[in-house]
């Protein structure tokens, strides 16, 4: 995949940092392996923050990452934060044709609208 020349947290608007947050917790709401592995507590009781700590994770990863940015990484840091957080590899597609996809395409239309 073509690699995203990224924005530094000094170049992106408040605005676009809460839409971003959001839009991350949106797909990942929507993710049912997240979902499901919150649901069952695959990451003990506290599953639910473990979740949220991923929300931040990737938020982190688009602003302090230096550009420019791969959808193969993204999909690395997902796999092993859920191996990692929830004891679990996700090994239906998901995260490379769904999840890593949107956040992305999410990133790049935050980043094209902070401009």
């Amino acid at each position: 995949m073509e690699p995203i020349d990224g924005l530094t947290s000094t170049n992106y608007k408040a605005g676009s940092v809460s839409n971003l947050q959001m839009a991350i917790s949106s797909v990942f709401s929507r993710w049912d392996g997240l979902q499901m592995a919150i649901e069952n507590q695959w990451g003990g009781r506290d599953s639910h923050q473990k979740s949220l700590n991923l929300v931040s994770d990737v938020f982190s990863w688009f602003s302090h990452s230096k550009p420019p940015l791969y959808v193969e990484d993204l999909e690395n840091l997902l796999h092993e934060t859920l191996l990692l957080s929830f004891n679990t590899e996700i090994e239906d597609g998901s995260i490379e044709q769904q999840v890593a996809e949107q956040l992305m395409m999410i990133y790049e239309e935050n980043l094209v609208g902070s401009r």
